[in-house]
């Protein structure tokens, strides 16, 4: 790390205008009605497990959940040959996943990306005060080989969680080592794979072994290293300079003890270096449907993170807690960009991040219902540096230095049954937030000053789910959002995607939202449909304008509301015994009204890079031995020609008029050929489609064939 920095410190209905998508929507229309359920092998494999945990912090039944969720599974995940964990959101409704990069990624979910949605591991809290706006790399800093499984909350988790979960939360859940279910005595197990793309000459690899006493304790540890190829689309060809390696580690220690009461440490390392902002630089010098070059000589990433905690957890047998569990974690991050923008204008910054956080959750019996309650804490240590040509390295620090950000929050949340058929939720958080910053650049007076800021902010839910029948169910409710300014908010020197420089202020207050939604699922033994609409307000957002008409800078302000309306479909139907037919239908809308300029008049325009229509059919067959399976995917998208002015005018990565549609196949197949070794292949993007997901800065690789292998002992 550091290589570059010399001196670092501690709206409208879509319309259907490509030809590709009529007959395909039409297919997807009869068969995505809804959430598929975990009791039907799909194509996407499980789509739910019998048990998840996000959405109530606490063990619930993936049916009886009153929220909308979308989990995937270690099986999925290699299975279908994701690379990053934003790439596995791809098959999820209501997602959107942007890449500015080849080595970023950041999901849209339900219209918003980055610091309004939020990212836990394994309950703890990844985001930190530094994250800037729009979509941001920090969801590829979380090695997808080494999951369980991830739990993606729509619209859900402010009462839960806290700050920034506006569009969503998504839990990532790493493996256990799996000690409680080994026979007594000693046992040891491991296992190697790897996997290799034609596309890009990517190379995947992974080494994990668990051991321990059966019963007892147990341990884990894995190795995963990445070297990921430039990429070639047949529009642009090769796309230099998109290849990056990343190194991962990850090590977790559990323990009984008593027979309720489990010890677990974990800790986890990522490094990624030379990550290229591929659209920014000359190598971006073939024009795509009317795109505008890069300019820099190099504009480059890297990205180093690590996260250590201690968790127990205990059931009691008596007493007015019946479940409790406690966390201490500590996390490291660290950011630096190098930008060479021309011989007279090198600029470096970076931000390193120490953060340590505290949770408590108790669980107790209240009338006739369960009560979750609990208090959590996190606080930021910031040190930023920054140099650029010709300027006081002063005023170019990306975020105040010598800072630090306290995050305080206390939940509870309640589920009772009020008839037999229907149960309720009700919950609320108090939350605290307080920025001190310590050195802030103010160009007034071209010298360092210090700021201190704080908020207090409550926020409510109710939900319900209605038991029609064993088979269907109805959920919904309203649900409050809201997100604290962070440092960057306040104090963020950075420039924007439009080129402009964009600058913090210290006169915020925190983002708001409602969320209502209803929701539907039915399923049986054959059949899974589901269905969830939603409607999403959301005022005082934090965005950047310019301070002056036609002007080069621009400035934080609580001056956006929002209005966000969307449809999510999904449905599986097994066909015959062993072939199932699935597929999935987002549909999304949105409209802001925001001021031209700092006290100019408002307009109104699209929300910035919302989803167009998307579909996705898929074909499985699964053996009846259940040794090898074979899987045909068709996902489409409509032109997005929605644009906002900001969108408008980001040429690099959104053409002139939008973004146009596209329809991609694929066929994956795999084989259990030994008790010990799988087989897995793919031919991705069969038919070459150049085309590039809404808002990326990237192309999508053209036909990929990939073949992957794992050998377990």
């Amino acid at each position: 790390m550091h290589r570059h920095f010399p001196a670092s410190r501690k709206a409208p209905f879509v319309k259907f205008q490509d030809p590709h998508l009529s007959s395909f929507i039409i297919l997807a229309l009869v068969f995505c009605s809804g959430i598929a359920s975990p009791r039907l092998r799909a194509a996407e494999t499980l789509l739910l497990p019998e048990t998840v945990v996000t959405a109530s912090r606490t063990d619930e039944d993936s049916l009886q959940s009153m929220s909308s969720i979308g989990v995937v599974t270690a099986a999925q995940f290699q299975e279908q040959g994701y690379r990053t964990i934003p790439e596995a959101l791809a098959n999820t409704p209501g997602v959107m996943v942007q890449k500015t990069t080849h080595g970023h990624g950041s999901p849209f979910i339900r219209g918003f990306t980055g610091r309004q949605n939020l990212l836990l591991v394994d309950g703890v809290r990844i985001n930190n005060s530094t994250y800037r706006s729009g979509p941001v790399q920090y969801w590829n800093t979380v090695d997808g080989f080494s999951m369980d499984r991830l739990e993606l909350v729509r619209s859900q988790g402010s009462v839960q969680y806290g700050s920034d979960a506006l569009g969503g939360t998504m839990n990532i859940l790493t493996a256990e080592t799996g000690f409680l279910e080994a026979d007594p005595g000693w046992f040891r197990r491991g296992s190697a794979q790897f996997r290799f793309d034609t596309n890009s000459s990517s190379r995947v690899g992974r080494l994990e072994t668990r051991f321990g006493e059966g019963g007892v304790w147990g341990a884990s540890l894995g190795v995963t290293g990445k070297d990921f190829g430039d990429i070639r689309d047949s529009g642009v060809g090769r796309m230099k300079n998109t290849g990056y390696p990343e190194q991962n580690l990850d090590l977790k220690i559990e323990t009984l003890l008593n027979p309720g009461t489990r010890v677990t440490f974990a800790h986890q390392y990522l490094n990624q270096d030379d990550v290229w902002r591929w659209h920014s630089t000359i190598f971006n010098d073939t024009p795509w449907n009317g795109t505008r070059a890069g300019s820099f000589p190099a504009r480059i990433y890297d990205q180093e993170r690590s996260l250590t905690y201690l968790k127990v957890t205990g059931d009691l047998q008596e007493g007015p807690v019946q479940n409790y569990s406690a966390t201490v974690s500590f996390q490291r991050s660290q950011d630096s960009e190098f930008q060479d923008r021309s011989p007279t204008d090198i600029r470096n910054q970076v931000i390193d991040v120490d953060t340590l956080g505290l949770d408590v959750q108790l669980e107790s019996a209240l009338l006739g219902g369960n009560l979750i309650y609990g208090i959590d804490y996190y606080r930021d240590g910031i040190d930023s540096a920054g140099t650029r040509t010709g300027r006081d390295p002063r005023s170019r620090r990306p975020v105040a230095d010598d800072s630090t950000y306290h995050l305080l929050g206390a939940f509870a949340q309640l589920r009772r049954p009020v008839t037999e058929n229907l149960e309720a939720t009700v919950g609320a958080r108090l939350t605290r937030a307080e920025a001190n910053l310590g050195k802030v650049w103010d160009p007034a007076s071209g010298e360092d000053i210090s700021a201190t800021e704080n908020w207090s902010n409550v926020v409510f839910n109710a939900r319900a789910l209605y038991q029609l029948n064993d088979s269907w169910n109805l959920y919904g409710g309203a649900s409050q959002g809201f997100r604290a300014p962070n440092a960057n908010d306040l104090s963020g020197n950075i420039t924007s995607r439009s080129g402009q420089q964009q600058l913090g202020s210290l006169d915020l207050e925190p983002e708001k939202s409602w969320t209502f939604e209803l929701g539907s699922r039915f399923t049986n033994g054959n059949l899974s449909l589901g269905a969830a609409g939603f409607c999403t307000l959301v005022d005082d957002l934090i965005i950047s304008v310019p301070t002056a008409p036609g002007g080069d800078t621009v400035s934080a302000a609580n001056a956006q509301e929002a209005e966000i309306v969307g449809l999510e479909l999904e449905a599986a139907v097994r066909i015959l015994d062993n072939l199932t037919l699935s597929g999935h239908l987002t549909w999304q809308e949105g409209d802001t009204t925001s001021p031209s300029f700092l006290g100019g008049p408002t307009v109104e325009a699209p929300v910035s890079r919302l989803s167009p229509l998307v579909g996705s059919v898929a074909l499985r067959y699964d053996s009846p031995d259940q040794r090898w399976w074979v899987e045909g995917r068709i996902t489409a998208a409509g032109k997005q020609g929605e644009l906002s002015a900001r969108d408008q005018t980001d040429t690099q990565r959104i053409p002139p008029g939008g973004t146009p549609g596209y329809l991609v196949a694929s066929i994956r197949a795999g084989m259990q050929v030994t008790e010990n070794l799988e087989l897995t292949a793919a031919l991705e993007n069969i038919t070459d489609e150049d085309y590039r997901i809404h808002g990326s800065g990237v192309n999508q690789a053209g036909i990929n064939a990939v073949i992957g292998g794992k050998v377990s002992w």
